[in-house]
């Protein structure tokens, strides 16, 4: 396995990465919860996190690193894009956060929820989409084989709070 020091202007959070089985980082993800009521509000916070994870993914892909997917999540949605080194599509799937959250957390919905709760039951999620440790199949397996992440995500790990700069070690 190789190892690279990736120099990029500045160091970038990270909420959420999801790395394949051999550690390579298959999504960015960005977890975001929309205190706002108003509709033009919560899309405002949508478009700082994309405009956040095109910036990373644009740095990345200088050094030659192409992180396949990305995702936003908020209360309401998990949306995810794909990413082929140049052009981040249009969102490939829509989900609706808490039919697939509900699964980890009965209670969701019920109180007052903050991110970092948020971000940890993404996290269970994309381990039983990786090892199905909760479930045979666990919720929206289908769509996300669909667009091609669950087989990336395949006997993977996540890690969250991650900062991706200077001192950030990509392998490959």
């Amino acid at each position: 396995m190789q190892t690279e020091t990736l120099d990029l202007e500045l160091p970038i959070d990270a909420d959420i990465i999801a790395l394949d089985k051999d550690d390579r980082i298959v999504a960015l993800i960005e977890v975001k919860i929309n205190q706002a009521k108003e509709k033009a509000a919560k899309q405002r916070i949508t478009d700082r996190a994309l405009e956040q994870i095109k910036h990373l993914l644009s740095k990345l892909s200088e050094k030659k690193v192409v992180i396949p997917y990305a995702m936003i999540v908020n209360l309401e949605n998990i949306i995810v894009f794909k990413w082929d080194g140049t052009v981040l599509s249009e969102a490939v799937l829509s989900l609706k956060t808490a039919d697939i959250l509900h699964y980890y957390d009965s209670k969701l919905g019920e109180q007052r929820i903050f991110e970092p709760y948020l971000t940890r039951l993404i996290e269970a999620w994309l381990r039983d989409l990786a090892y199905n440790w909760k479930s045979e199949i666990p919720p929206a397996s289908e769509q996300i084989a669909a667009i091609g992440l669950l087989p990336l995500l395949a006997g993977g790990t996540t890690q969250s709070g991650v900062e991706i700069g200077a001192a950030f070690i990509y392998r490959n």
